[in-house]
């Protein structure tokens, strides 16, 4: 019996009792649709992670804050006047403590950095066109002096001009009446904001860009000088000034001056030694993905219990198949037929199986998750452009029915086993 005889065989063999066959494909189905969902919610989210904390600066960076301490003494902490500033706005992650100009002598002296960009946050409370018309209320993005934005046209904040430039987030164009994303480029708008002796002041900027809602970088963006205008009129005069976070540059002793792994560790001991927490782009995505791959791993653990049962299923529906074909097994070895050729085809009829329930399940899992990831789009995840929940990688679902496959075809060994050790003889007598 040729390879080919095989193969043909045991696609045939499969489908005898097409009742058993269609359980066990169904149970094998359930586990390939749920872990092609799974690996498909994980790269969709993992793919609009990575873009979005792209769009917050290069690799050559560290984001730096006053590091949080928790205070072991009893009663209250002695006042320094020379001490940093608290923001007010301390939660059980944060402790609200601002960064002072000591801090960034402090950082711009570490070794390895190159030089220090303080942030400063501004308040804005309205914008409007500079056309007239209705005010709105407006957030800035804090990074945005550091960070790309996700754009829908125009181009990035030019952080070297003199220019007062903005990035308006999207659902501002038809509200300051722009007819489309384009047609607000170049356009003036005015900003409202209140200074650090409570009097209204104003301020025109030139919008440069529109971008997409953000999972990282809400609110408008504004280039540096537009900034500096805005936070030096806020400042209150005499009060040292204060910022919540500092960007640090840093040298690279890599190839080509690329900042190394090295480079990044040593600056953290230095700032760690000074009272104080780096974070680079690649520490704060490592949060989020650790959070989505605790989601993922509960889910596909799903997955793998259905995946477990239904290989027992094929276990149970072989070992059968070669109890009621006892005496064929026999005249096939009176016929000169090998104990290997036996085991494979066996084996090749639990691979059949599986591979035809995973393909089923993959194929369906693909057209429902493709369904469920437009209407989420264009509803409960309306106010994240560019977020695809479900990503379906061809590379990720030929692996999923391949590992299937192989499940099924590991699971028939027992019963390929018992088929190519039966005597021949008895086999014939079987009844």
């Amino acid at each position: 019996m040729k390879t080919a005889d095989i193969l043909r065989a045991a696609a045939r063999n499969s489908f005898r009792s097409k009742l058993r066959t269609t359980l066990t494909v169904l149970s094998l189905f359930v586990g390939a649709f749920a872990l092609t969902l799974t690996t498909a919610l994980g790269a969709g989210v993992s793919d609009y992670v990575q873009r979005q904390v792209a769009t917050l600066g290069a690799n050559d960076i560290l984001l730096v804050s006053p590091a949080a301490t928790t205070s072991t003494s009893d009663g209250p902490t002695e006042y320094d006047p020379d001490g940093r500033q608290q923001s007010g706005q301390a939660t059980p992650l944060t402790s609200g403590t601002l960064l002072n100009q000591a801090d960034v002598d402090t950082i711009e002296g570490i070794d390895g950095v190159r030089r220090v960009e303080a942030i400063d946050q501004i308040s804005v409370d309205w914008i409007e066109a500079s056309s007239g018309g209705a005010r709105y209320e407006v957030d800035v993005n804090p990074t945005s002096s550091i960070g790309q934005s996700d754009l829908v046209a125009g181009e990035q904040l030019d952080q070297d001009s003199s220019e007062a430039q903005i990035v308006l987030p999207e659902d501002y164009v038809s509200a300051l009446g722009f007819e489309d994303a384009d047609a607000a480029i170049g356009q003036k708008v005015i900003l409202g904001y209140t200074d650090a002796e409570q009097a209204q002041q104003q301020v025109e900027a030139t919008v440069v860009g529109v971008a997409r809602a953000s999972l990282f970088a809400a609110g408008a963006g504004t280039n540096s000088a537009l900034t500096a205008q805005v936070a030096d009129a806020q400042a209150v005069p005499g009060q040292p000034r204060a910022w919540p976070i500092a960007v640090a540059y840093l040298d690279g002793s890599g190839s080509g001056g690329a900042v190394t792994d090295d480079d990044i560790a040593a600056v953290k001991s230095d700032l760690q030694a000074d009272d104080l927490a780096g974070q680079t782009i690649e520490d704060q995505l490592g949060v989020v993905q650790t959070v989505i791959n605790g989601i993922i791993g509960v889910l596909s653990a799903f997955a793998v219990v259905a995946l477990l049962a239904a290989s027992f299923g094929i276990v149970n529906t072989l070992l059968m198949s070669v109890q009621e074909r006892t005496r064929e097994i026999g005249l096939m070895k009176a016929m000169g037929m090998s104990n290997g050729r036996i085991f494979a085809l066996f084996s090749l009829e639990a691979a059949v199986i599986g591979l035809l329930g995973a393909t089923i399940g993959a194929l369906t899992a693909i057209l429902v998750g493709s369904a469920i990831a437009n209407v989420a789009a264009d509803t409960l995840l309306a106010d994240l452009p560019g977020l695809r929940i479900l990503l379906f990688d061809p590379v990720n679902v030929i692996a999923v029915v391949g590992i299937i496959t192989v499940i099924a075809f590991l699971s028939g060994v027992l019963p390929a086993r018992r088929a190519a050790r039966q005597n021949p003889i008895e086999s014939l007598r079987y009844e």
